[in-house]
Formats: C-alpha cells, sequence, structure tokens
C-alpha cells in the first residue's frame, strides 16, 4: 500500500465512524426531546462529500504526496478532534437542536460560530492539494460553499428559534 491509499483509506474510515457517531448522537438527541431541522438539504451534503471522496479515491490513489499540504491536512485534524470533543453528543451530521438548550460556547465555538464548517471547508480543499489536485480542490470548494451557505442558513434559523 502506498502513502496515498493510506491517507485516503484514513479518511474513509474517519468519515465511516463519524457517521456511526452522529447517528448514535442523533438517537440519544432526539430521545432527549431535540428536533432535527431543515433535513431537506441532507442529502446534498451526502453527496457532496461522498462525491468529493470517492473521486479522490479514482484520482488520487497513485498520485505523490505533497508533504507540506498534508501537514496542514494533518492540523486540520487536530481542530476536527477539538470540535468533536467540545460538542461530545451534540455533535452531529444533522441539524438538531433541543428546544432550550443553551449554545455551546467553550472550546473553538467561543472563537467562531461554526468552526466544524471551517474545518470541512478547509479539508475539502486541502486534502485534493495533498495530492496535486488543484482544480479538483477549487471546483469541490465551490460546490461545498454553496451547500454550506443553505445549512448555515437553516442552522442559524433553527438555533434562534430554539433559543
Amino acid at each position: 500500500m502506498n502513502l496515498a491509499v493510506g491517507i485516503l483509506l484514513f479518511v474513509t474510515l474517519q468519515r465511516a465512524g463519524e457517521l456511526v457517531l452522529a447517528r448514535r448522537n442523533t438517537a440519544r438527541l432526539i430521545a432527549r426531546g431535540a428536533h432535527e431541522y431543515a433535513p431537506g438539504h441532507y442529502p446534498l451534503i451526502v453527496g457532496l462529500h461522498a462525491g468529493w471522496l470517492v473521486g479522490l479515491w479514482w484520482l488520487a490513489w497513485d498520485k505523490p504526496v505533497q508533504v507540506g499540504w498534508l501537514a496542514a491536512f494533518a492540523i486540520l485534524q487536530a481542530l476536527r478532534v477539538w470540535v468533536l470533543l467540545t460538542l461530545r453528543d451534540r455533535w452531529t451530521t444533522r441539524i438538531i437542536v433541543i428546544p432550550g438548550e443553551p449554545l455551546v460556547r467553550r472550546g473553538p465555538y467561543r472563537l467562531v460560530s461554526h468552526p466544524n464548517y471551517m474545518v470541512v471547508a478547509a479539508e475539502i480543499a486541502v486534502l485534493p492539494l495533498v495530492f496535486g489536485l488543484p482544480l479538483y480542490a477549487l471546483a469541490f470548494s465551490i460546490l461545498n460553499a454553496v451547500v454550506l451557505a443553505i445549512r448555515i442558513r437553516a442552522e442559524n434559523e433553527a438555533l434562534a428559534r430554539a433559543a
């Protein structure tokens, strides 16, 4: 196995694990009285991320790895873990809100409103650059920006209603 395949395998397993965690957290939150908001755009998110990852497997499995970009990606993974540890059982891939529960204001959330989306946007750009695919990075960054505009608007509305 070459380094590119190892990186792609890591990201694939990471994303699969996050889906399991998200499902578990979603079920627990709903059991506590939470509600899902704006589920209609969720298939866009899943499709975008699946397409991004499948395309990377197709194009990058045999590419040389750019070490500088790999270091940037590693930093993003540390930030991802920080977000997950901060939100704990409130982290999910859907917009799930518990009415009346205060927003998380610690960790990266004391610095910015949507740190998870910032990390994801950076990952979508940086991982293709690890494999020397700048046009791929640009194309998926643009698509992600469109989806995130929908997502962040919906999430902000849901949080405002629940407050």
